[in-house]
Parts: structure tokens; sequence; C-alpha cells
């Protein structure tokens, strides 16, 4: 007779959680790290409020939402970082062959857009994300061969470029996460998500339309440029 591993049932329901198309198509698109009304999500996911109310629930009873109320709008989100994480890498492992083809012009702009840049819950990915992240391992800033970690003269780098590292959590400071459109890794955890911040509060990238895509500005090319030697071609 064998023993049933413990974690058995606890992961079946995390895998039941997941394995159903409405609640999938709502964890996808909180990776772009905000909080979204449930009238939202309802729109974005094509189903009725009533139906989309209990997806959520459901979502949040499992740990992987967060949710609060502001008046009578509910809002949700990713619980944290680790949720992202997890719907990241699943989502980096379904093969190019079985995403479904636009199906329409709108479709296919939308997803070239993702395509060249976007934000994966707090940090940038798509063609823009890997082009920051092999510019920083080429000038030495991050090594690659044993895991991703900033170099010392990368922690100067970020220090010299004004985006303060918070280490005072449990959250590595650097991590690889597989993109699912370039299939490579970019960089993710504590400097991903501060870079992220700082290109958005410097201007250098801004959101476009109602998905995770972003787009560098005039500002960011030439800052990007300065910094990192990134071409402007590259993040077009």
């Amino acid at each position: 007779m064998t023993t049933r591993d413990p974690q058995a049932p606890q992961l079946a329901r995390l895998a039941g959680l997941i394995a159903d198309e409405t609640r999938a198509a709502c964890l996808l698109a909180l990776l772009d790290g905000r909080a979204w009304t449930a009238g939202e999500l309802a729109r974005h996911a094509g189903v009725a409020a009533s139906t989309l109310s209990e997806h959520l629930s459901k979502l949040v009873a499992g740990g992987l939402l967060a949710e609060e109320r502001q008046g009578r709008h509910r809002y949700v989100r990713l619980a944290d970082a680790r949720v992202a994480q997890l719907v990241e890498d699943l989502a980096a492992q379904v093969a190019p062959g079985a995403v479904q083809r636009p199906r329409n012009l709108r479709e296919s702009s939308v997803g070239s857009a993702m395509a060249r840049g976007r934000t994966c819950y707090d940090h940038l990915a798509g063609r823009l994300g890997i082009a920051v992240t092999d510019a920083l391992t080429v000038r030495g800033l991050l090594r690659q061969d044993t895991g991703f970690a900033l170099t010392d003269a990368g922690l100067g780098w970020f220090d010299s470029a004004g985006i303060h590292l918070d280490r005072t959590g449990r959250r590595p400071l650097a991590r690889a996460c597989l993109d699912w459109t370039e299939r490579r890794s970019h960089l993710a955890g504590i400097a991903g998500a501060a870079l992220c911040r700082h290109a958005f509060d410097e201007g250098w990238c801004v959101r476009i339309g109602s998905e995770r895509a972003v787009k560098v500005t005039p500002s960011g090319e030439r800052a990007l440029q300065e910094l990192l030697g990134i071409a402007a071609g590259a993040l077009r």
C-alpha cells in the first residue's frame, strides 16, 4: 500500500482553479499588475457579470487573487508575485503553434504590440524586456551563466541610474522569467520590478490600449541608448 503525498489534494485544487478558460483569461489579464473591476474582467473574458463573480470568488478563496471594495465596485488583483510567477511560467509552456491565430486586424495589432513590449506583472517583457536583459548582460551588469544574478557593477549601475532596489523582503533580487513570445528569459525579481517602475515613472514607457502592451517613448529611447546602448530600432 502506498502513502499518498499530503500535497496532492492542494495541488489538485490549485490545478482545478486554473483549469477553466474564463478564470485563466482573468489571471492572464491581471498580469498587467493592476487591479481590475469585476465588470472590466467580465467584458474582457466575454461572460456575464454574474458568471464572472462566481469565478472571482473561487480564485479569491483559493488564494490566487486578492480583492478590495470601493463603494459599489469590486477590485481584484493577483495575490502576490508568486502567483504572477506561476501564471507566467504556465503561459510560457504553451507551444507557439498552439496559440490561437488572430481572427481580425485588431487582434493581430494587439498581438504585435504585446510581442513588441508589455508588462509581465511588474516587469518588462516581449522584445523590449529581452533587449534590456541582453544589454545588461553584455555590459557585465547581469550574469546568466549560473542563474540570473546582478554583478557588483550591476548593483552600482542601478544605484547610479537612481533605481532603488528594495531588498527587505524575501523576493529574489534577480530572477529569470521565460518570455512566452520570445522563448527566452527576461529579467524579473526585485531588479526587474524596480526597472519597470522607474521606466513608467520617468516616462520612458507608456501603456497602450487596455491590454498589457507598452511602447517606449522618444525620451525612453534616448535614456535606454544612453544608459544601456540599446538602439532605438530595437525598441520599435
